[in-house]
């Protein structure tokens, strides 16, 4: 548990503001600033993550209205694919610039859900399907943008992982996934990072909305992992504001003119609400107001900071791109164009390379300083004559035309064909869910008739969500999932595609083989108001794994235009007995200089508890020149490690045998080591309610009641019959032996010793 001291500067003189005031601090002065009050400021918020979205004209939470040109970086399920959190503090630092020379206090972001299905409408705004490399990279932004004196709002605290049904639906899940999966990156970003807000979700989790959660929005946020800022509404998701309050929600927004201030002045007089509770509310919006308004700096975003940031955009755009496939033809391989061979032309198919996919629909929708095309920038970097035919529409409406025709002609007559396909913007969008995974028919089609013509094929793919891949792997030698890449995205890809960058970037979800493999298959999205998480732990690869089930791409895959080979691993534990650290020698041994992200699972395999069989627990990166070896170490935190114990509420590291796993994908593995480690055992009282094979654990019980049960639990019956009877009485309660024993024990007997066993 960590504490962190408040940020609670004046509190005093808003204790002494007219309760008025105080509640008006807890509600919006309009769309996008708070309220101000006695010398407590307004402060302005505004959408993120990938870029500022300041509205000039009308205003909205769903992207509909206008807004100022901002640096659109990679959004949160592209930059993911970097698994670089010192690029993502980078950017973050980037967005506090542009944040500050628009005079904007909060962003809101980082989005750090998790991607339980991939349907999900909302999953481009998301990091990962795995919550340790989500935590990991959700620091890194938060971080960065703090650090540049905006704050930060993270989000959709918490299970917002659907969209449909968004406003009202009950996420219902288990304790142990509560904790384990989808709270896991909140807890580390709130500890190592401390962001200064923290954005309440509109859904319901096991019934309650989490507006209204005190477990949620105090217990567990401020009293468990020591939240000290300010705990704001999605915008519009506070129905009824004074059970909110009461809940520790702290700031209504956006502004509904007053109506809810009024209530709460009227609770508080008719001892409806706590006064206490409104004060509390108010001197923390007053404590973000007067620390944002001390952090205010003057910015200019000249025309060298605007070229700049497009340049951060377009590196992490080219580390964002994932090599999924890179086949052989002729004895080389397809990819780099630059290095294949290619004397001819190059053959550029589909309206994604003219205007490129780069950002999701909604709230985070960003206007971009500019944008590069890259069917332009692979014209730049070629020598080759580059030819372009669209191939289809993203509508539907060229299927019967000669667009077809001419794509096929131009990629018959080239020595390799390029074909970017992917969805558009009105297919994955905040607002709605996905309702499979499948590409455009369309799209499909003019694949097929392409690799007809043409061996020397290369996909680009442009999406949010994951795709069904099955007949783009048949079909093409080469992929590149591009993902979305903000407004850099078509230099990146041009630079990946001809060689200018190694491409190193790695998935952060699974690509699966089938929809119908996914774990939230036959729980997504729910009906009738409630959504049960069924797979419990078995979220992303932890699914795919624990049921053996192939899949089109691992989480974690990507390939090199070199080859990194790895040595054997060393691991211990840290002086503490609390974490690991592992070493692991990594050698380039191809021809190109290259990015390897060494990425570090951990399996338990005597554990008591249900694991998945191997978790993410660490990852690092190195870049190599030929031939040139470098040893890494990658250290796996307590928290990777220990488990949510329902029993006693709280988490624990199991003690035994931990087995690292290192290597380039989850399925990838290279190297493993061994390490043990103390942990600490659980003590569960005993009650009437445990069973005899719990009570029996206990030696003091053991010693006890083995007079008492004599023969029954012995190895054997002794009827000939091999029945074991310790292992068939194992699961029954203690109170039940009363009558097994035929009245040799007695309850009192049996409350005496769990007294004394107790303690």
């Amino acid at each position: 548990m960590s504490h962190h001291t408040p940020h609670t500067t004046g509190t005093d003189d808003v204790a002494a503001l007219p309760l008025a005031d105080r509640a008006a601090l807890g509600s919006g002065k309009n769309f996008w600033q708070t309220q101000d009050a006695g010398d407590v400021p307004s402060i302005t918020l505004t959408d993120g993550p990938h870029g500022l979205r300041k509205q000039t004209g009308g205003v909205d939470h769903l992207g509909l209205s206008g807004s100022a040109p901002a640096t659109c970086f990679p959004p949160a399920a592209g930059l993911s694919q970097s698994w670089d959190p010192d690029l993502v503090e980078r950017i973050g630092a980037a967005l506090a610039d542009e944040a500050q020379a628009a005079d904007v206090q909060v962003v809101l972001g980082p989005g750090v859900n998790i991607t339980r299905s991939p349907l999900g409408g909302r999953n481009f705004e998301y990091y990962s399907e795995d919550p340790h490399l989500t935590g990991v990279l959700g620091t890194a932004w938060v971080t960065g943008l703090q650090s540049g004196g905006v704050g930060a709002s993270l989000k959709h605290f918490a299970l917002n992982n659907q969209e449909t049904d968004r406003m009202r639906v009950s996420a219902d899940v288990d304790q142990r996934p509560l904790h384990e999966i989808y709270l896991r990156a909140f807890r580390r970003i709130v500890e190592d990072a401390r962001p200064w807000t923290v954005m309440c979700s509109y859904n319901a989790v096991n019934g309650v909305p989490v507006r209204h959660s005190r477990e949620l929005l105090t217990d567990i946020l401020r009293d468990e992992w020591g939240f000290d800022g300010v705990v704001v509404s999605d915008w519009g998701a506070v129905g009824g504001r004074l059970r909110s309050v009461a809940a520790g929600l702290d700031l209504q927004m956006p502004s509904d003119g007053g109506a809810a201030d009024e209530e709460v002045v009227r609770a508080v007089s008719n001892g409806q609400l706590d006064e206490q509770t409104v004060t509390v509310a108010a001197q923390r919006v007053a404590a973000l107001a007067r620390r944002a308004t001390a952090a205010r700096r003057e910015v200019s975003l000249d025309d060298a900071t605007v070229e700049a940031h497009h340049a951060l955009a377009r590196e992490a755009a080219a580390r964002s791109i994932v090599l999924l496939k890179n086949d052989e033809a002729d004895g080389r391989h397809i990819l780099p164009i630059a290095a294949s061979g290619v004397t001819g032309s190059v053959a550029v198919i589909g309206p994604f390379a003219e205007t490129s996919r780069y950002q999701g629909g909604g709230s985070s929708h960003v206007n971009p300083t500019r944008l590069d095309s890259p069917l332009e920038l692979i014209k730049d970097r070629l020598a080759a004559p580059v030819t372009y035919a669209a191939g289809f529409t993203t509508d539907g409406s060229g299927r019967h035309s000669g667009l077809l025709a001419e794509a096929v002609e131009d990629a018959a007559n080239a020595d390799i064909a390029v074909v970017f396909l992917g969805l558009s913007p009105d297919q994955e969008s905040e607002g709605f869910d996905r309702t499979d995974l499948a590409l455009p028919a369309e799209q499909l089609g003019l694949l097929r008739a392409v690799r007809a013509v043409q061996d020397r094929v290369v996909v680009v793919l442009s999406h949010g969500g994951a795709l069904d891949l099955t007949e783009v792997t048949e079909l093409a030698p080469a992929i590149l999932d591009a993902n979305l890449l903000g407004q850099g995205g078509g230099a990146g890809i041009a630079d990946v595609l001809t060689g200018e960058v190694n491409p190193s970037g790695k998935l952060a979800g699974t690509v699966p083989a089938r929809l119908a493999d996914t774990p939230a298959f036959l729980d997504f999205p729910g009906e009738h108001g409630h959504v049960r998480y069924s797979e419990g732990l078995f979220v992303g690869y932890r699914w795919y794994d624990a049921r053996n089930l192939r899949v089109a791409y691992p989480f974690g895959h990507g390939l090199s235009y070199t080859t990194f080979a790895y040595d054997e691993a060393y691991g211990q534990p840290d002086d503490d007995g609390d974490g690991i650290t592992v070493t692991v020698g990594v050698t380039n041994t191809g021809r190109r200089a290259g990015r390897e992200v060494v990425q570090a699972y951990v399996s338990v395999p005597d554990s008591g508890q249900v694991r998945a069989p191997k978790v993410l627990a660490g990852f690092g990166s190195v870049t190599l020149e030929p031939g040139e070896r470098e040893e890494i170490e990658i250290h796996l935190g307590r928290r990777d490690l220990e488990y949510r114990d329902v029993r006693s509420g709280r988490f624990v590291l199991e003690p035994g045998r931990y087995v690292v796993h290192l290597g380039s994908s989850s399925r990838d593995l290279r190297a493993s080591v061994e390490v043990d480690l103390e942990g600490e055992d659980v003590r569960v009282p005993l009650t009437l309610e445990s069973t005899l094979g719990e009570a029996l654990a206990v030696p003091a019980v053991a010693e006890a009641l083995g007079g008492f049960l004599g023969g029954l639990t012995g190895e054997d019956s002794g009827d000939g019959l091999g029945v074991d009877m310790a292992k068939m009485m194992a699961s029954i309660p203690l109170d039940r032996i009363i009558t097994f024993s035929g009245g040799s024990v007695t309850r009192e007997q049996l409350e005496e010793l769990l007294e004394r066993v107790n303690g």
